[in-house]
Order: C-alpha cells, then sequence, then structure tokens
C-alpha cells in the first residue's frame, strides 16, 4: 500500500530508498512518483514525498551485464573466448 514520508533535514533521494525500502536501487520508484521534486537534491524538513509500493518484478529488474546465465560468478575460459570472439 501506497504511503507518504516527510522529509528530515539532508534527505536524498538514495538515503530515502535505502531507508524506505532497503537498498538505493529503488530510487527510481521514488522518483517516478514525485516528478516535480526531481530538482531537489537536498531536501530540507518538511516535504511530502509520495512512497509507492514496489512492483512484485522489481527484484529482475537488473541490467543484463549483472544478470547470471551460468548460475556463478566466474566466467570460464570458453564463455570469454565466445564473448570475444
Amino acid at each position: 500500500m501506497a504511503s507518504t514520508y516527510m522529509t528530515s533535514q539532508g534527505d536524498t533521494w538514495d538515503l530515502m530508498a535505502y531507508n524506505l525500502y532497503g537498498a538505493e536501487k529503488y530510487m527510481r520508484y521514488l522518483a517516478q512518483a514525485n516528478w516535480p521534486l526531481l530538482d531537489i537534491l537536498v531536501f530540507p524538513s518538511g516535504i511530502k514525498i509520495n512512497v509507492p509500493d514496489i512492483p512484485e518484478d522489481a527484484a529482475e529488474d537488473v541490467p543484463f551485464w549483472r544478470a547470471d546465465d551460468a548460475g556463478d560468478d566466474q566466467p570460464t575460459e570458453e564463455k570469454l573466448y565466445e564473448q570475444s570472439t
């Protein structure tokens, strides 16, 4: 359920995302829900921020280079060769 948050002096987008959602990577959801406030980088106290729910598939929303296709973190020599050709 969406809610609101009142800023404290010194709040930033990434700090609010970390405090509200547990990770800075969700900052874009805050920014999208508060478009008129995007010019503010460091907030004064008392600004009302809309806090949307994170979509269910947000955890899967990672860039292709961070996706773990092989199930391991270490590239094999064969994979490195395939990528270079």
